[in-house]
């Protein structure tokens, strides 16, 4: 036991739901003598974090390979286990089957009018230690790519993402059986080859340009953060806005004897070839190039001319996979509370890397068992948590959320009924709190922001980002609660929040640690040590803030979500589908005006004839009445709830049946947001409010059904989601009016 735990006396009911006296500095969810006592165990939470397990850690989790299957990730997980036994948990390995291609044949070459073959690897070099560990690494690749062999012309496509194809469409070119390329950026890589062959391409090329993370950024590795020419980011491509997941068990946790569809089945597996390169690699291919030069937004840091094409460069592509299931590993490390033992507070990070992975997951995965070590301490000396805590360390998460999403399938029903939170961290590095996801605790994160220290400022890490929104938006325009983003898709939360509907946030820190390892073999604890975070100070604040969020969740005499945020947030989304509707019937109505009388052929070439556009559909009037209605029903319950809550808590308290009561509606009250028809064509993606774009991939839509409805010109289908999404929110404003007559009751 750590020494520094000693001075605590707390017995085990010491924080407990009873109501108590008045007294200094209340927090969301407890009266102010137990908000005295909740920061008296955080005051000593703080005083026995430990930078040096972080680096200490770290070293070992990334010493070697940590992709799916591979020895030392199972050695890790155990090891991880481990760790949560002595510290007094008690821990399961729950082990799911998955399916997890792995490289055979890889292959691309330049035939013409030049000859190339890509060297498709990264270099070993002495500023690096692991970087010559070869034995049982994965080879850069795109995991769920298709096998084939193709031989086309190639098109540069920009990023591969739709507006670029609708631009190559105004120029008069198609990508109809040819090999596109794309540069990472501005959208998530999965989308890249999923549009590309909607439009018709038999092969994907993916590569890092140095404009968006190389030498134009700043100085690459080893000298600086950014990526080298040689360098290659991994990743997946599978089609997870459709489902996350295992691909072959959509809605069930793979198990090792679960129904599995056919590979011919799934929907989420790539159907052409896809293979991320160097932009070593990709500058003989693009500069081989001819045809119309690249628009100027299209043009990268290469020291070439960009020309879209195609040809005549002629290009091979060559992939094989071995198709095989793959053993993963979630370790789940549970402490009991004490007073609702069937209300989970969820907190997890995944283990798995495409490679050694130092910064992505281990700096968060270390951070994480910090925190449960100190957890764990305060519990052997004491004090126990009213709500129990569960700690999970992920795996698969790099290939498709596959060890959270199989993990939440399996046990959804458990965790429908018991899950009140769930607390997700990925990649941390130096630079500002970044934090998205249910505006139901919106103004928790911003109580627990203002009480944690920023170590480069020595200010509130709250005070350090709202004097940069200040900056940013200006004085007069800065807002009194910091606002957290909408989360789409990319880590772990997702299966929590937008399957089972389950309060969730996503937590790192950054903004300050370069780019250029991602994905790569220079993910590695020697370019983390130097640039990520050097002192594992940010470390540190990550597990400060992530042990506050976990122990107030877990100890709050009533469960800290405010609804005031999220109906003013949901307004402003209610006003965005309206605005975007308008703006579409407007913007169509003066573009069919232009064709209607003829103003397009002042602009026609003079030798080709002329062929005027065509007339676009009319955009109808979508009512929006009862979703604007439903968002202010919810707004005047949530004002009424939150400010009775507030000076109930201030003042006499909420005695025990009525905390358990409303603990009770408040446990579930995000599920209110679901609707278990899920959205149109995807319909494992359940949460009405938010979910990732279906051509955005992480990027999140809001109020997505109607959302994309509109932005699809799917008309009825967009009025039968806004009638959906009218429904959700009612359905909230119910459980809010429900919670306010648990206050104001009457015996």
């Amino acid at each position: 036991m750590d020494q520094r735990l000693s001075g605590i006396v707390l017995a085990a009911a010491a924080l407990t739901f009873a109501p108590h006296s008045l007294s200094e500095g209340p927090l969301l969810g407890f009266t102010a003598d137990g908000a005295a006592r909740q920061r008296a165990v955080e005051a000593q939470f703080d005083a026995a974090v430990n930078a040096a397990n972080l680096e200490r850690w770290m070293r070992r989790l990334a010493a070697a390979p940590n992709h799916v299957g591979a020895t030392h990730t199972k050695e890790n997980a155990e090891w991880i286990a481990e760790q949560f036994r002595t510290w007094g948990y008690d821990v399961t390995i729950d082990t799911f089957h998955v399916l997890f291609p792995t490289p055979t044949e890889r292959a691309v070459e330049l035939l013409a009018p030049t000859q190339f073959r890509a060297v498709l690897r990264e270099p070993t070099i002495p500023e690096d230690r692991t970087s010559g560990i070869v034995e049982g690494r994965l080879p850069p690749y795109n995991a769920y790519s298709a096998d084939g062999d193709v031989t086309a012309e190639l098109v540069y496509v920009n990023y591969g993402i739709p507006e670029d194809y609708e631009e190559l469409e105004r120029r008069g070119v198609s990508v109809e059986g040819k090999i596109v390329i794309a540069r990472y950026g501005a959208s998530w890589r999965g989308i890249k080859p999923k549009v590309a062959a909607e439009h018709g391409a038999v092969a994907c090329i993916l590569y890092s340009d140095p404009f968006n993370d190389g030498y134009r950024q700043g100085d690459v590795y080893p000298g600086g953060a950014w990526r080298m020419a040689a360098g290659v980011q991994r990743g997946s491509v599978v089609d997870m806005p459709t489902y996350p997941g295992d691909p072959l068990t959509p809605f069930r946790g793979a198990t090792r004897d679960a129904d599995r569809l056919a590979r011919s089945e799934s929907a989420t597996l790539m159907k052409i070839p896809v293979l991320p390169i160097s932009y070593a690699d990709a500058q003989p291919l693009l500069d081989a190039l001819g045809g119309p030069v690249a628009p100027s937004g299209w043009r990268g840091g290469l020291p070439i001319t960009y020309h879209i094409g195609p040809g005549p460069a002629t290009v091979r592509i060559k992939l094989a996979f071995d198709w095989r299931l793959e053993p993963v590993y979630n370790v789940i490390a549970t402490l009991a509370g004490t007073v609702a033992p069937d209300q989970w507070v969820v907190r997890g990070n995944h283990h798995d890397a495409w490679v050694f992975g130092a910064a992505d997951p281990m700096s968060g995965m270390v951070a994480l068992m910090e925190e449960a070590r100190v957890v764990g301490e305060l519990a052997r000396a004491g004090w126990r948590p009213g709500r129990t805590v569960v700690y999970a360390a992920w795996d698969a998460e790099e290939p498709g959320l596959l060890g959270s999403t199989e993990w939440v399938e399996h046990y959804a029903q458990e965790l429908d009924e018991k899950a009140v939170a769930y607390l997700n961290t990925d990649s941390n590095f130096r630079g500002f709190l970044n934090v998205g996801g249910s505006h139901t605790l919106e103004r928790f994160v911003n109580q627990v922001a203002r009480d944690v220290t920023d170590p480069q400022t020595d200010v509130s890490v709250w005070q350090r980002l709202h004097a940069r929104e200040r900056v940013a938006h200006g004085e007069a325009d800065a807002p009194v609660d910091l606002r957290i983003d909408a989360l789409g898709s990319g880590s772990d939360y997702t299966a929590f929040l937008q399957h089972l509907a389950i309060p969730s946030l996503m937590v790192n820190f950054g903004g300050e640690g370069g780019g250029g390892s991602y994905h790569s073999i220079f993910d590695s604890f020697d370019h983390y040590a130097r640039f990520g975070d050097p002192r594992f100070a940010y470390g540190v604040a990550l597990v400060q803030t992530m042990g506050r969020m976990t122990l107030r969740l877990a100890n709050a005499e009533v469960l800290p979500l405010r609804f005031g945020n999220l109906a003013e947030t949901l307004s402003g989304y209610v006003d965005e589908v309206v605005k975007l509707a308008d703006d579409m019937r407007a913007q169509t109505e003066r573009s069919n005006a232009l064709v209607t009388d003829g103003a397009y052929r002042l602009a026609a070439d003079p030798v080709e004839p002329y062929v005027p556009p065509s007339l676009e559909e009319a955009v109808p009037y979508i009512n929006m009445a009862p979703l604007q209605n439903a968002s202010a029903r919810l707004a005047k319950a949530a004002a009424r709830y939150d400010a009775l809550l507030e000076q109930r808590m201030a003042t006499d308290g909420v005695s025990r049946a009525d905390a358990d009561r409303l603990n009770g509606i408040l446990a579930r009250a995000e599920r209110a947001l679901r609707d278990d028809a899920g959205l149109p064509r995807r319909p494992w993606f359940r949460h009405t409010v938010y979910a990732p774009g279906f051509y955005t991939g992480y990027g999140v839509k809001t109020l997505p059904g109607l959302r994309e409805g509109i932005e699809q010109r799917q008309w009825q289908e967009a009025e039968d989601q806004m009638l959906r999404a009218a429904a959700a929110v009612e359905r909230m404003a119910a459980v809010v009016v429900q919670c306010v007559e648990v206050l104001t009751k009457t015996d």
